[in-house]
């Protein structure tokens, strides 16, 4: 099956790309409880500001971004040598991505927004740590 990028890939594949999410994912969900605990009250997926933030707290502005290991390069370096399929669409998608999340950091500070961004595995294994950076980031 090809698909409207032009490279081939399998029913399956297709089937398991389209339940990746983008919003809601278990990490926001995780970070987005701990802050409603605490009190902290956030807006999500704000469009109005650059790269749409996952979490949003405007009282403090701070705009904090849960980005996904793959979609966002991280260790892309090392990532991206063992890649096995469609190459050639992944490696510049990704290194888009990358590019875009740090001009998207660059317009939100200009704008006066302190920019978190945390790994989706940050979140899995130590929410806590991911909590207190808020925490620090709102004190400041």
């Amino acid at each position: 099956m090809k698909s409207k990028h032009g490279f081939e890939t399998s029913r399956e594949r297709s089937q398991l790309m389209r339940k990746i999410r983008s919003k809601d994912t278990g990490p926001e969900k995780a970070l987005r409880k701990l802050l409603w605990n605490a009190g902290i009250r956030y807006r999500k997926n704000v469009k109005k500001l650059p790269g749409s933030p996952d979490l949003v707290i405007q009282k403090h502005r701070v705009a904090i971004f849960i980005d996904g290991e793959f979609w966002h390069g991280h260790n892309w370096e090392d990532k991206k040598q063992k890649l096995k399929t469609n190459k050639e669409y992944w490696i510049p998608k990704i290194e888009k991505n990358i590019v875009r999340d740090q001009a998207t950091n660059h317009k939100l500070e200009y704008l006066g927004y302190k920019v978190l961004r945390f790994w989706q595995h940050e979140i899995e294994q130590n929410p806590a740590m991911c909590y207190l950076k808020v925490m620090q980031a709102i004190e400041k």
